[in-house]
């Protein structure tokens, strides 16, 4: 699972980039327009100790900028990201876990060609309360 911190502090984005310099391999970018950076986007491969047997699966997480929902413009990422994971890294299964009431998360996977898997009860705890998983998964079989 990603972890993103909340609150999510400056201090939070210098860790966060300072880790990325730091990467044997460059699998976090900015989504950005005209404007600047207004979102990001990565994949996170499996931990050390599971790459043997998990070398073909990777989690995918993303964000943008409020003022830029509903346009499209993570759905497009999202599809983009997804088919670059599986070129780039010969990946067979990329997958996400949402928030359960984070529904217009869950509707950028499915337009992004994911499957809904299943519901995680309890997943997460944030804020006093405990918030259900969605898990989504996409398949690229062939080579």
């Amino acid at each position: 699972m990603i972890f993103i911190p909340h609150p999510y502090t400056l201090n939070d984005a210098h860790c966060f980039v300072a880790k990325c310099f730091g990467a044997p391999e460059c699998t976090n970018f900015a989504i950005a327009n005209e404007s600047g950076v207004i979102g990001g986007i990565g994949l996170r491969r499996a931990e050390a100790g599971f790459q043997d047997v998990q070398k073909h699966v990777a989690e995918i997480g993303y964000w943008l900028a409020e003022e830029y929902w509903n346009r499209g413009i993570t759905t497009e990422a999202v599809i983009a990201f997804t088919e670059w994971g599986f070129r780039t890294f010969g990946l067979r299964r990329i997958y996400a876990a949402v928030f359960a009431r984070n529904t217009r998360s869950s509707r950028v996977l499915e337009k992004a060609g994911y499957e809904y898997e299943g519901r995680q009860r309890a997943r997460y705890f944030r804020d006093g309360e405990f918030i259900d998983g969605l898990q989504y998964a996409k398949v690229h079989l062939a080579p």
